[in-house]
């Protein structure tokens, strides 16, 4: 017996927390009857709806490489009608979902995959998967906004801190930096607490996968080598 959310994922349908969005919205039926969180269903003999659609396991698991380009959104649809990741997986026939996102004018590296326990170990901030970024920023970055970066920024609700932070040396206005937290829109607002903006913003790694020479818009497969990049020390968490 598995909990539906995790059943969901390995489902390859959706990650586990946007499966917990799905059963609180009541869009998930067990044999019938609406779901609950923390609900546990029999993975060997379920029957498993989703807005009326009957979800089963995958048989096999994949993971894709996507250099995303601004102006899509990391998601599966829109409901206003944007352009989606999806729409670049050209000849991708299995059913895959973003893990995590980049926001819609963010570039760069983004996995997407029908494996709901990996999107689990890169997205949970419990895990520590390490992301970077490059950046270039309306104004020169000082030493002491890569100080703050470093020790911790007052955003929200929460104390964002960067793993890392280096400033170019020949280009003033851009810098990479690396964050383990992961929360909504973290680098951007990072800087905004600065007083400086972000004009542009790339994913060039996660974990120790780098994003390297993969084009705007093209995707590619992923191997086990590159998997044990990404989790490192996690994979068998």
């Amino acid at each position: 017996m598995i909990r539906i959310q995790k059943y969901i994922s390995e489902c390859g349908y959706s990650s586990r927390r946007k499966a917990e969005e799905l059963i609180r919205d009541g869009k998930v039926l067990v044999n019938g009857k609406i779901a609950k969180i923390g609900d546990k269903v029999d993975e060997d003999n379920c029957h498993v709806k989703i807005n009326g659609k009957l979800i089963k396991r995958s048989s096999s698991k994949i993971y894709i490489a996507l250099n995303k380009p601004a102006g899509y959104i990391s998601a599966v649809k829109d409901d206003k009608d944007r352009k989606t990741v999806i729409d670049l997986l050209k000849g991708v026939e299995k059913r895959v979902f973003p893990v995590g996102r980049l926001d819609y004018d963010t570039e760069g590296l983004l996995i997407l995959t029908n494996d709901g326990e990996f999107t689990n170990k890169v997205t949970h901030p419990k895990y520590k998967i390490k992301k970077t970024y490059f950046a270039i920023t309306e104004r020169d970055i000082t030493e002491s906004d890569a100080s703050l970066m470093l020790s911790g920024i007052e955003i929200d609700d929460y104390i964002a801190k960067a793993d890392k932070f280096k400033i170019d040396n020949n280009k003033k206005n851009r810098a990479t930096i690396t964050i383990s937290q992961g929360k909504n829109r973290q680098v951007r607002k990072m800087f905004d607490a600065t007083g400086n903006s972000v004009k542009k913003l790339r994913r060039i790694s996660i974990g120790k996968y780098e994003l390297g020479n993969l084009k705007t818009g093209e995707f590619k497969y992923l191997n086990n080598s590159d998997l044990n990049k990404i989790l490192g020390d996690n994979k068998n968490d």
